[in-house]
């Protein structure tokens, strides 16, 4: 019924959406098995050294022979401590950036400091951060904080101070509260800002554990890439970073279908 009352140049437009969507994704898997076939005939024609760059069929190995290898158990010490990471480095970089927003004076104090921090490669903070919060599962948590936290604070606090200035003035004119302005105004009309800044961050939490887990894990997909190294098992090294980009799309995906729900909750 609901497809009858649509005129027929709408339904021949969304036809023309839909089939760019698949067109679109049909593509992208394309180029995947290409890039898979070519790699492995390359190998098995002796192209490129099975050595040096592995190849899809041996992955595939690796991978089916997880718990040989533990990489379930790698894999779980390794997202358990991204999302905890993830979750804390939001939660604070949002208390920051509204305790900045409340105070000019602090925000304008601040300023200088969270560009210096924004610039300074977090990386570089490892051997500091070791020695701070000892060598263990802290440590790589607070790399990933580290990493996300500052981005986190300057987008969203841009956010609040770019909001629309007339909403704010016209809030301002029926004596409207600083703490009413922040909830009725200030943080509604950010929600794409919130949703954005965790599409930034799921990425940058994951390679703030990785860096953490390269340098002090004795667990984890970074501990087994370093250890795959080590050990000339570039089988190993290969299948734990093929991994490591399925979980980092699962995660965004995550945040996709969190963003739809929210578009759609904002709809209706």
């Amino acid at each position: 019924m609901h497809e009858k009352n649509i005129s027929k140049d709408r339904q021949k437009y969304l036809k023309r959406i839909k089939l760019k969507k698949f067109s679109i994704l049909a593509t992208q898997i394309g180029i995947v098995i290409a890039f898979i076939a070519i790699w492995e005939i390359c190998a098995n024609k002796g192209i490129i050294d099975s050595f040096i760059t592995s190849q899809p069929s041996k992955i595939l190995k690796t991978l089916m022979n997880l718990s040989e290898n533990k990489l379930l158990m790698h894999l779980k010490v390794t997202c358990e401590e991204t999302l905890i990471g993830f979750s804390l480095g939001v939660a604070m970089g949002i208390v920051i950036a509204i305790i900045l927003w409340w105070s000019d004076f602090l925000s304008k104090v601040a300023e200088p400091f969270l560009v210096v921090l924004n610039s300074l490669p977090k990386v570089a903070l490892g051997p500091i951060i070791i020695i701070w919060v000892g060598a263990g599962k802290g440590a790589i948590i607070t790399m990933g904080i580290a990493i996300s936290l500052i981005v986190t604070i300057m987008e969203i606090l841009n956010g609040f101070l770019n909001t629309d200035k007339e909403k704010i003035k016209m809030a301002q004119t029926f004596n409207c509260s600083k703490l009413q302005l922040l909830t009725k105004i200030i943080i509604p009309a950010n929600v794409t800002t919130f949703i954005n800044s965790l599409k930034v961050n799921i990425g940058l939490s994951l390679v703030g554990v990785i860096s953490g887990e390269f340098l002090v894990s004795k667990a984890g997909l970074g501990y087994l890439i370093v250890y795959g190294g080590q050990v000339f098992k570039l089988d190993l090294v290969m299948t734990s970073v093929i991994i490591l980009g399925i979980v980092a799309g699962i995660m965004y995906l995550a945040v996709l279908l969190l963003e739809k729900f929210i578009v759609k909750s904002k709809n209706y």
